[in-house]
């Protein structure tokens, strides 16, 4: 009975512990096909954009852009796998980014697979695989 009893506790505790490990893995993303191609996307399918004023590992997204632009963010006690990383932003929160660029989402994409900010003022493009 002893026995059993510690076999369940223990096969609790291994699941317990596989089941926190997968909550701070990486990202989870999907690869869409769009009408412009494959692009990454979150799990719901809301597509990812990169910004080319930032730089790797460094997101220049803030105020009014950030608002337009929300950042992908990672939750507390994340941890990336390659080619996720995850950059802190100057306000202490953390972000998802591919190959060392930020990640983020573009407010008038409304529904999953849209792309309409790739492009957007010269800067913005959809992150790709």
């Amino acid at each position: 009975m002893t026995f059993r009893i510690f076999a369940l506790m223990a096969t609790g505790a291994a699941a317990l512990v596989l089941s926190a490990g997968a909550a701070f893995a990486a990202p989870d993303v999907q690869t869409l096909e769009t009408d412009i191609g494959e692009v990454i996307a979150d799990a719901d399918g809301m597509v990812l954009y990169t910004f080319r004023n930032d730089a790797e590992g460094v997101s220049n997204c803030y105020d009014q852009c950030a608002v337009n632009w929300p950042p992908f963010f990672a939750e507390e006690g994340a941890m990336a796998e390659e080619p996720y990383s995850i950059v802190e932003r100057t306000d202490g929160t953390m972000m998802w980014a591919k190959d060392g660029w930020p990640l983020y989402y573009w407010i008038n994409d409304t529904e999953p697979g849209m792309t309409s900010g790739d492009g957007v003022g010269g800067n913005w493009d959809v992150a790709r695989p």
